[in-house]
Formats: structure tokens, C-alpha cells, sequence
């Protein structure tokens, strides 16, 4: 994996000035979010892993601390350029385009070239204690799903789809527990952390809606599910 590692006061001043950015961004969006929350004694485990993919390093929900949580992203968006599988295309070719870049960096192995493959492993490099690296578990025309591996604040898997309807939708399924007890303390009791990170998912459904050419239809609905383990 190729990267450059920055000085260790650049890390903590792209940190620190990225973090003040998304909360003021957080604070001031003003995109309607349709919010429910419920617990259920039965777990929504993420899919099967698929056999073919290397499983060394991969972060399972087994491994992980805390409650189960489920969560679903979904944005309309109307008048696209183009259909689901355009959409879908331009975000496994370059992932990284929507993500918020003032905290958050994607890097791929040299290796990976054009549409990412199952196997294919990428680092989403946030300045912290932690970064994100994450393994392709799935890729297809309409579907991206992503494993988190070794190191990542989370335990579980995360998958980006488009389908074609009136108007276009586009959604964002995560599968995730909190990687150790640590993280869950700071996400499950530091109310905030928890909001920025779900903002920062709503920002990507945002960037879909440009990437379609298209717009919002009556904001994010975002659905979530806690089970305990």
C-alpha cells in the first residue's frame, strides 16, 4: 500500500481543523433527515462473507464490542444523467471522491486499477488514533460491499448500492459493532461523536446525489437497529 505518511503536528493540525469542519458543517446542514431508532432481540448480521476473498485481517462483527447496530441510508434522487450502474461505476472507480475530504483520505494499493474487485483492499486514512482499512468483499454493477479489516474503529461491513426507480436510489447498509470496548465507550456515550459520524454517511448520500447529477428528493432517510450480540 502505497501512502505518505504526514508529520505527526500536520496529522494533529489536519485533525483538529478537519474535526472543527464537519461540526460546524454538522451543526449548520440543513438536509431533512427522517430518523427512527429501535432494538430488537434478533441480531441483522451482515451477509455471508463470499467464498474467493482472501480472509486474513478481516474485522468480523464476531470480533467486535458492544450491540450490533444495523443502519440504513436511503436517498432519492431525481434527475440523474444517467442510470444506477453509472452511478454505481463512478463511485467503485474512484471511492474517494465521496468522502469529506477535509478529514478523511482513501488510498489504494498501487495495484488497484479502475473498478475495485473483490480482494481489493483500500485504507480510508482519517487522522486519529485509528485509520479505516477495509477489504472489497463484493462489486457489482449496482452493489459495493466492504469488509473492515484489522485496525479499523469498527467490526463488520458496509455496502454502497444504486437501483434504478422513479426517482433513482441510492443507499448505504452498515453492519457494524464497535472494534474493542474503547471505541464503544466513545461512540455508544460521547453522544456527538456518534452524530458527526452519522452526518458524515448523510454527506456521502449528498455526494451521490451530485455524482448522479441529480438532487436530493426530501432529504436522507436513515433507519437504525440495535441488537444486542
Amino acid at each position: 500500500m502505497a501512502r505518505t505518511r504526514l508529520p505527526v503536528r500536520s496529522l494533529m493540525w489536519r485533525w483538529g481543523v478537519g474535526i472543527a469542519l464537519v461540526t460546524w458543517r454538522y451543526v449548520w446542514d440543513t438536509t431533512p433527515l427522517h430518523r427512527t431508532q429501535t432494538w430488537e432481540s434478533a441480531s441483522r448480521r451482515p451477509p455471508p462473507r463470499p467464498p474467493g476473498v482472501p480472509s486474513d485481517g478481516i474485522q468480523g462483527w464476531e470480533s467486535g464490542s458492544g450491540p450490533l447496530i444495523h443502519r440504513l441510508f436511503r436517498a432519492r434522487i431525481a434527475d440523474p444523467r444517467g442510470d444506477a450502474g453509472s452511478l454505481m461505476t463512478a463511485v467503485s472507480t474512484d471511492f474517494g471522491r465521496l468522502v469529506p475530504q477535509e478529514v478523511v483520505r482513501v488510498h489504494q494499493a498501487d495495484s488497484v486499477e479502475g473498478r475495485l474487485r473483490p480482494g481489493d483492499d483500500l485504507v480510508v486514512d482519517m487522522p486519529g488514533p485509528w485509520n479505516g482499512p477495509v477489504r472489497v468483499l463484493v462489486s457489482e454493477p449496482t452493489r459495493l460491499r466492504l469488509a473492515t479489516l484489522d485496525g479499523h474503529l469498527e467490526a463488520g461491513q458496509i455496502e454502497f448500492r444504486a437501483y434504478d426507480d422513479d426517482p433513482l436510489v441510492f443507499e448505504i447498509e452498515v453492519w457494524a459493532r464497535a472494534a474493542d470496548w474503547k471505541v464503544r465507550e466513545l461512540y455508544m456515550r460521547l453522544r456527538l461523536a456518534k452524530e458527526i459520524q452519522l452526518n458524515m454517511w448523510v454527506r456521502v448520500c449528498k455526494a451521490a446525489a451530485r455524482e448522479a447529477g441529480g438532487r436530493l428528493v426530501n432529504g436522507v432517510e436513515i433507519r437504525t437497529t440495535l441488537t444486542s450480540a
